[in-house]
């Protein structure tokens, strides 16, 4: 986590008042630190700091907790208190080499680690442990210099009599993805103190990494058995379950579900933290509660609108309003987030689908087309949303937008979901437009019907029993045909069709085809033969057509020009 330069708005002096009724051991407050309960073990602390003043390990547990909770000011003032009342306690320069990697000083950091080691026995390791850890906890960890650390602290302690010089090994090798290495620390760690906690917990976190999600569970549920007010625990089972669910489709409801129960026992057993809240509004997000989400949302909008983490909250806050279909307030939602964010690389695909969406809505054709494209060139999951934009044009009887966007969508997304429709609909809206400029005489590219036919031929190349697309092949062919000398282009796919739907007929099969598109068909084919003087051929198609349509007026009067005197001309095209 993230974390930012925060003072607590109190005074030094107020840092370490506390009442020595609620003055408990150290101990106690190490296991509610451990325990993620920072409130708590910050209640606990100060009263042991006020009642105990000399000793520096008190001031310590105080300045982590400041920095685990992102008040890194008051850390490091908590530590310089520690260093006056215990100078030769190493620990609270340790605590103030932290302070320093936070504020990315790491020369600082050095300097203090430096003065750690000197103040402390040649024989204790404890310091070396902890400057690791330091290392290793930082926004981006330092692996070089926190190994030598960590091995010094292995080798200080040749009785192997503390467990968490092998929990913070396996924290290094685990944070690198070398989970071997991190599995056998971590079980060494648990085999000196079975009561590790977090050891178990990161076993089943890399578990979880693994995808080995029913594993995974079991080390977790070891972890709450061991002790049920653990909240580490249940966030790490939340997050299992999370992913569990979106890995999972057919398991999503039931797995998200228990994602939700499980991270609100973490919410209930810490601290509520901010921090925590916003993690559970992006599970909300995850688990689609978007009523939840927006009421968590607003909550956390009010609670810390200065915060930079607020950024995210405006984010779902455009989400969730988008999904409870509160369009008007989506887009002012998101149009404030683009504004807030200054930093191009806090936006991510999805920011730009729920713009493109919302602005949609909202009439915004031309700006929506915009956000989804670049929603679909940054992600192309994202193209379904864009095509539903081609599609509104397309059912707006708007050929020119709709082929256009399609080839976007296309582009980006050609064989994945729904793009048997996409390409679908861009042939034939290349089709009603070149037939609308013709009919208009206004000359149409040619070009248009060949896009318009690659758009069909690759529909048919994954799915070649949609044999409807072989009708719409056959139409777009017959106008890419001369109007004065016609090649008869339209007959193999007329025929290709008729192969496949006689096939279906005879077999009873379903989808049954469509008697209307025989007939078309029949008499297309027909027609030509007839032109060509064929007359045998134009005789038994138009017999077939009167077979199904026996008042078919096209078939009619094409039987009786048979017998008529010949006189060539082009088909009519239709």
């Amino acid at each position: 986590m993230k974390m930012t330069k925060k003072a607590i708005t109190l005074s030094l002096g107020l840092v370490v008042m506390g009442s020595a009724s609620f003055a408990q051991s150290l101990n106690d407050a190490k296991k509610a630190i451990d325990a993620e309960q920072y409130q708590k073990a910050s209640t606990m602390l100060k009263a042991l700091v006020n009642s105990q003043a000399s000793k520096g390990d008190n001031y310590f547990s105080l300045g982590e907790v400041y920095l685990k909770m992102d008040y890194v000011d008051s850390a490091r003032a908590v530590f310089t208190k520690g260093v006056t009342a215990d100078p030769k306690n190493s620990l609270n320069y340790i605590g103030l080499g932290e302070a320093d990697l936070v504020s990315n000083n790491p020369t600082s950091a050095k300097t203090n680690f430096a003065k750690a080691v000197e103040v402390s026995s040649k024989k204790d390791y404890i310091p070396q442990l902890y400057i690791g850890k330091a290392y290793i906890a930082a926004d981006k960890p330092d692996f070089e210099s926190a190994l030598p650390y960590l091995q010094k602290a292995d080798e200080l302690d040749p009785n192997d009599k503390d467990g968490e010089t092998f929990l913070a090994l396996g924290d290094y090798y685990a944070l690198q993805k070398k989970n071997s290495e991190a599995l056998s620390n971590y079980m060494r760690a648990l085999n000196i103190n079975a009561g590790l906690l977090k050891a178990t917990v990161q076993i089943g976190r890399m578990y979880k990494e693994s995808r080995a999600f029913p594993e995974s569970e079991e080390r977790l549920k070891e972890a709450i058995a061991a002790d049920a007010n653990y909240g580490p625990a249940y966030r790490e089972l939340a997050e299992l379950y999370m992913q569990w669910a979106i890995q999972l489709p057919n398991e999503f409801a039931a797995k998200s579900a228990e994602a939700l129960t499980a991270y609100k026992k973490y919410l209930d057993l810490t601290d509520k933290s901010y921090e925590s809240r916003l993690r559970y509004a992006q599970f909300l997000f995850y688990a689609k509660d978007y009523k939840t989400l927006q009421e968590e949302s607003t909550a956390l909008a009010a609670l810390n609108p200065n915060d930079p983490k607020s950024l995210v909250v405006s984010r779902l806050q455009g989400y969730s309003a988008f999904e409870n279909k509160n369009y008007p307030q989506s887009l002012q939602f998101m149009d404030d987030f683009f504004a807030k964010a200054k930093d191009p690389s806090r936006i991510i695909p999805s920011d730009y689908l729920y713009l493109g969406k919302a602005q949609l809505q909202n009439g915004k054709d031309s700006l929506a087309l915009i956000s989804l494209t670049k929603a679909v060139e940054l992600d192309s999951a994202n193209a379904e949303a864009l095509a539903d934009v081609a599609k509104s044009y397309y059912d707006a009887k708007n050929w020119t937008k709709a082929i256009s966007t399609y080839d976007i969508v296309n582009r980006f997304n050609p064989n994945g979901k729904g793009s048997l429709y996409n390409y679908y609909y861009q042939g034939l809206a290349g089709y009603f437009l070149y037939g609308q400029g013709y009919s208009n005489k206004t000359n149409p590219s040619k070009d248009i019907l060949a896009k318009s036919d690659a758009a069909l031929a690759n529909v048919l190349k994954a799915s070649p029993t949609t044999i409807d697309v072989h009708l719409w092949r056959a139409r777009v062919a017959n106008l890419m045909d001369s109007d004065t000398d016609p090649k008869g282009l339209k007959l193999p796919f007329y025929q290709q069709y008729l192969d496949s739907a006689e096939v279906r007929v005879a077999k009873a099969s379903q989808p049954a085809p469509s008697p209307k598109s025989m007939v078309e068909a029949y008499n297309q084919i027909a027609g030509f033969a007839s032109y060509k003087d064929d007359k045998a051929k134009a005789k038994l198609y138009w017999d077939k057509a009167l077979a199904i349509d026996p008042q078919n007026a096209t078939a009619l009067e094409g039987i009786k020009s048979l017998t008529a005197p010949a006189a060539k001309a082009p088909v009519k095209k239709k």
